[in-house]
């Protein structure tokens, strides 16, 4: 796995909750609900982020909470059900990823279980977040797509 150690920079995003169990049920959210409204807000063309708000090996599945984010203006007023947020900045291990939704949990694990405990460093309080660019495409026959996973990390 290729990881680099990187300075992110602090983003406001506006913001869509899910609950419920992690896995190809986010998939269904981003489409089915974020998309649609990402679309009806003007805000298509940015890069968005999804962010796990808790840790799975630690929360019951129908507990666990994702947020589903785009990078917004300051100033910008979303209408509900759309929350605004910062995700904050710092260091980060970012780790390219290229797959389907199915792959991620993988990914995810080869992340925390193996290349994080042989960097050295340490995971911080800051949430774990995927990175998806402005221009995210799924590849329509596959369901391949491209992010960033990324763990801040001290």
């Amino acid at each position: 796995m290729d990881v680099k150690v990187i300075d992110i920079p602090a983003v406001p995003v506006a913001y869509l909750r899910y609950k419920g169990p992690y896995g190809a049920a986010i998939g269904d959210f981003w489409m089915e609900v974020f998309a649609p409204w990402q679309q009806a807000a003007g805000l298509q063309g940015r890069t968005t982020y999804g962010v796990a708000v808790d840790d799975p090996a630690t929360t019951a599945p129908e507990e666990c909470r994702y947020d589903a984010c785009v990078e917004i203006e300051p100033g910008y007023q979303p209408q509900a059900p759309a929350r605004l947020a910062e995700l904050p900045g710092g260091r980060c291990a970012v780790a390219a990823f290229k797959g389907t939704g199915d792959q991620m949990p993988a990914a995810w694990g080869e992340l925390f279980g193996q290349w994080l405990p042989a960097s050295g460093l340490q995971m911080d309080a800051r949430p774990c977040f995927e990175r998806y660019p402005a221009d995210y495409a799924m590849e329509p026959d596959t369901g391949v797509f491209e992010c960033e996973l990324c763990i801040p990390v001290k």
